[in-house]
């Protein structure tokens, strides 16, 4: 080999060192902005998160007649049908886990495997909040391996009643709709404070697809559903 070539070998490499350095460097860089910001969170409420701002981005281009809907209110002022409601739709042991389901993380790989492509995530409560404060609606592996570090961190900072709190407050539940208040006003006229058994079974039955049941109110599948959620919310731990 000549003098030439083992120079352009060794400058490759090199770059190829420099280019892995900095491409850890911003990802190490990243995990510590998310870390820091979860810490702050554990005393200032989130004004917005990722999904909302992609949401609102959204909306001023395409129906711009629309605008977020979305108001904070604190846990206690939030109806205990609506905690118990989604517990028993979306995370039975939310209280007692640690922000994983190993069990439904492998049946949806079982899944995706199946169906050749990625359908479901078995998520918890606190992924589903990792995703909605910082991640994108992109369904891949990697987006998943982000989601559940970000889990980690929030189930290390804050106890599970502040990570249901944020849950409450920013999940989205229609188009522009985020948030148990906003979600009770805009189907109910009411607050989040009073919302009834029925209605709070009905509102976590609409979670995995708030856009779809929006514009399907009527869905059979949404009563039954919600006769279901009803039954099951008297054995459902809330955080306290």
């Amino acid at each position: 080999m000549t003098k030439a070539k083992k120079r352009t070998g060794k400058g490759i490499a090199g770059w190829l060192v420099y280019a892995a350095a900095v491409c850890a460097l911003a990802w190490g860089a990243t995990q510590a902005y998310y870390f820091a910001q979860i810490a702050v969170w554990s005393v200032v409420n989130p004004r917005s998160t990722a999904f909302m701002r992609a949401d609102a981005w959204r909306l001023a281009q395409d129906r711009p007649d629309l605008s977020l809907a979305h108001e904070w209110v604190p846990y206690e002022r939030i109806s205990r049908n609506l905690k118990r409601a989604i517990i028993a739709s979306e995370d039975a042991n939310f209280v007692n886990n640690n922000g994983y389901e190993t069990d439904a993380i492998l049946q949806a790989w079982e899944k995706n495997k199946a169906r050749g492509k990625i359908v479901a995530g078995g998520s918890t409560i606190t992924q589903q909040l990792a995703r909605n404060l910082f991640l994108s609606r992109e369904k891949s592996y990697l987006r998943k391996g982000q989601e559940l570090i970000i889990t980690w961190m929030l189930e290390l900072l804050l106890d599970k009643q502040r990570i249901f709190e944020i849950y409450l407050n920013s999940v989205e539940w229609g188009n522009g709709v985020y948030g148990a208040q906003a979600a009770a006003r805009y189907y109910y006229r009411t607050s989040a404070a009073r919302l009834t058994a029925w209605q709070a079974a009905r509102l976590a039955v609409m979670l995995p697809r708030p856009k779809y049941f929006d514009e399907h109110r009527g869905s059979a599948y949404l009563a039954q559903r919600a006769a279901v959620i009803a039954r099951r919310m008297g054995a459902a731990e809330v955080p306290r």
